[in-house]
C-alpha cells in the first residue's frame, strides 16, 4: 500500500518519526516521506542523517497553522499524525497551548486532509486518552473523537481516518528508561509510587502497528497493541540494582496505572491475535462486518490496563532490550 506513495508525518522529528522514517524507507520504498514539524534545529539534525536520500523531504510548519498544512499536503497520499503537546505536567500548567495543538491542530489536519484528497490518516493516541484524569489525556480523547468522526465529516470524499493507541514507549525522549539511566550512577532513583505499573512498547512495535492500521482500516477504528507491563520499581531495580529507590509522590495529572481500554469501550471492542480494535459507536459502525473482520468480541466489563495485564515483561527481556538499544537511549 505504501510503496511508491507520498507520506507526511506531523511532528516527524520526534522519537516516533526518527524510527518510522528509516523503517518505512527500507520496507516500502515510498516515493517521498515529508517530515512536517516546527523545530528547525531538529529538522537540521535529522536531515544530516538522511543526506543524499531524495525520498526524504523536510517542511517547517505547525499543525495550528491550517494554511501551512494545506501547502504541505499537496500530493500527499498518507498521513501519520504524531504532533502533540504530550508532557503531562507541561499540559497541566499550559492548558491553552495544549488545547491549541492537540485539539485545534487535529481539526486543522482533518479539514486539510479531506480538502487535499489524502487517502488515509493514522493519528497516534495514548493510554491517557482512556478515562482521562489529566488535560493531556482529555485533549487526546477529544482528538481521537475528532478523527473517528472525521470519517463521517468527510462526506463523499475518500479520506479515511483511524487511531492507534499505546502506552509508555521504551526509550522515547522524556520517558522513564532514559531518565533512570541518566540517574543510575547517582545512587538514588525517584519513584512516584511503589504500586505504579506501565505498559512497555518499543518504537519499532509502534511503527508496525501504524503500518497494520493503514492496511486494515475501514475508518474510525482505534487500534490497541497487546504489549507487556512492568512495575516501575522492577524497572528501576533492573536498570540500577545498587541504587536506592526514593518515593517522591505522583506528579500532577499522573495515573497510578495506564489504561488503554475502559469498561465502557469494551462494549465496542474486538480481540485479535496481536491487538484489540475499538470500533466507532456512530453510524452503526460498531457492528460493521468490514470493520470487525475476524475479531472476537471481548467480554462486557473488560478493561485493558497495565495492572491487570496478563503479559508481564521479565527482567531478562528488559536487559536484552537495553543492550540492543544502547545507542538510542544515550548509552555508550
Amino acid at each position: 500500500m505504501l510503496k511508491n506513495s507520498t507520506i507526511l508525518i506531523t511532528g516527524g522529528t520526534g522519537s516516533f518519526g526518527n524510527t518510522f522514517l528509516p523503517m518505512t524507507l527500507a520496507k516500502y520504498d515510498p516515493k517521498k516521506i515529508i517530515i512536517f514539524s516546527r523545530d528547525e534545529m531538529k529538522q537540521w539534525d535529522m536531515a544530516k542523517k538522511f543526506a543524499g536520500d531524495s525520498r526524504v523531504r523536510f517542511f517547517i510548519g505547525d499543525v495550528r497553522d491550517k494554511a501551512r498544512l494545506y501547502r504541505a499536503l499537496d500530493g500527499v497520499d498518507y498521513v501519520v499524525h504524531a504532533a502533540a503537546t504530550k508532557i503531562v505536567p507541561t499540559a497541566e500548567y499550559n492548558p491553552f497551548e495544549c488545547v491549541k495543538t492537540n485539539i485545534n491542530g487535529a481539526m486543522n489536519l482533518i479539514d486539510a486532509c479531506i480538502d487535499k484528497g489524502v487517502k488515509r490518516v493514522v493519528a497516534l493516541s495514548t493510554d491517557k486518552a482512556s478515562s482521562p484524569i489529566n488535560l493531556y489525556g482529555a485533549t487526546k480523547l477529544a482528538s481521537d473523537k475528532l478523527f473517528v468522526a472525521g470519517n463521517s465529516y468527510s462526506g463523499g470524499h475518500d479520506t479515511r481516518f483511524a487511531v492507534v493507541r499505546y502506552g509508555n514507549v521504551m526509550g522515547s525522549r522524556g520517558s522513564v528508561i532514559p531518565f533512570f539511566m541518566s540517574l543510575k550512577d547517582k545512587g538514588v532513583l525517584p519513584i512516584t509510587d511503589c504500586r505504579m505499573t506501565r505498559f512497555m512498547i518499543s518504537l519499532e512495535e509502534g511503527v508496525e502497528l501504524v503500518w497494520h492500521t493503514f492496511e486494515d482500516m475501514e475508518g474510525g477504528e482505534i487500534y490497541v497493541k497487546k504489549i507487556p507491563s512492568m512495575k516501575v520499581t522492577d524497572l528501576a531495580r533492573v536498570i540500577a540494582p545498587e541504587a536506592r529507590q526514593e518515593v517522591v509522590g505522583i506528579r500532577p495529572g499522573e495515573k497510578l496505572h495506564e489504561q488503554m481500554i475502559s469498561a465502557e469501550d469494551a462494549l465496542y471492542t474486538y480481540d485479535y491475535p496481536e491487538h484489540f480494535k475499538i470500533l466507532p459507536t456512530i453510524n452503526g459502525w460498531a457492528t460493521c462486518p468490514k470493520r470487525i473482520k475476524d475479531g472476537t468480541k471481548v467480554k462486557d466489563g473488560f478493561v485493558y490496563a497495565s495492572d491487570n495485564n496478563p503479559a508481564w515483561m521479565s527482567d531478562a527481556d528488559l536487559h536484552a532490550w537495553i543492550e540492543s538499544n544502547r545507542g538510542k537511549i544515550g548509552i555508550l
